[in-house]
């Protein structure tokens, strides 16, 4: 499990939340774009060309400040993947703008702070997760699903890894908005992190949640665990009563053979008897 002190010097170079985990509320964006009134919404990774809409979006959308080396990374895709939302029914050249994006990275499961949350075989080092870096959509185009779109590309993209057994990011506790979307979207909360988020000298909780591909699971809880052993118990409650039957059956169809057995030795030696005896008085 990743310390607090490690995680929030993680944030300072890549920051793991969206505007949505913030819950920030933008009254204006610095790219202000307003959708078409049939807007054609269309998804790509983030190219070099975004470098300059994409720092300016993040500055707008999030209350701390990345350093150059992580948007190098992002649009050049050193070991980070993104996806980038378009509007192709925009004129005057904004057709390829980025009007929403997500970052994201793999990380190896052991190594995650959702390691202990995360059944998984010991003996395959190789596992990974898909950790949601960064998660955005500008003013505009909000409440037009394209959170939960760029969402499922990050889905689809873990589905296509092997070793990959869940998506995983934070939402901070009092984004109720945010919350509602990921439990719609079928992620599961698996734990409330204290003190989590320091924003502005002031710490906040934040949720962790956790969507599973590929077979992954979280260990066995209380209520899977009492299943198991209910289970059991049943199958050897069965065990034990076919054992009971069936040594019932032998009992009653012990005497009856030795029954049979000793009728059919009596009829043997009365026939030899009966034999001898109509001998004899053949004889005489």
């Amino acid at each position: 499990m990743v310390s607090k002190d490690a995680v929030r010097s993680f944030l300072s170079y890549c920051p793991t939340v969206s505007n949505l985990s913030w819950g920030l509320n933008k009254l204006s964006l610095m790219v202000n774009m307003k959708p078409s009134p049939r807007p054609v919404i269309c998804f790509r990774p983030i190219r070099p060309s975004d470098l300059g809409t994409l720092e300016k979006i993040h500055g707008d959308l999030f209350p701390i400040r990345y350093e150059t080396e992580f948007f190098q990374n992002v649009v050049n895709g050193r070991d980070i993947v993104s996806w980038a939302a378009v509007d192709r029914s925009q004129s005057n050249g904004q057709s390829d703008q980025l009007i929403g994006f997500v970052t994201a990275r793999i990380v190896l499961a052991k190594d995650s702070e959702v390691g202990d949350m995360l059944s998984y075989d010991s003996l395959k080092s190789d596992q990974t997760l898909v950790y949601i870096l960064t998660l955005g959509v500008v003013e505009g185009y909000r409440n037009l699903g394209i959170a939960s779109s760029l969402i499922r590309e990050v889905i689809k993209y873990a589905l296509s890894v092997p070793t990959c057994r869940a998506v995983y990011l934070h939402v901070i506790s009092y984004n109720n908005a945010a919350i509602h979307l990921y439990n719609k979207m079928s992620f599961r909360c698996l734990r409330r992190l204290q003190g989590f988020y320091l924003i502005n000298g002031q710490h906040y909780d934040s949720y962790l949640f956790v969507y599973y591909v590929n077979g992954g699971r979280s260990p066995c809880s209380p209520l899977e665990i009492a299943t198991a052993v209910l289970k059991y118990m049943r199958n050897a409650f069965k065990s034990m009563s076919a054992r009971v039957w069936r040594n019932e059956d032998r009992k009653v169809k012990w005497p009856k053979s030795r029954e049979s057995r000793c009728l059919v030795s009596l009829t043997t030696q009365s026939r030899r008897n009966l034999a001898a005896e109509c001998t004899g008085c053949e004889c005489v």
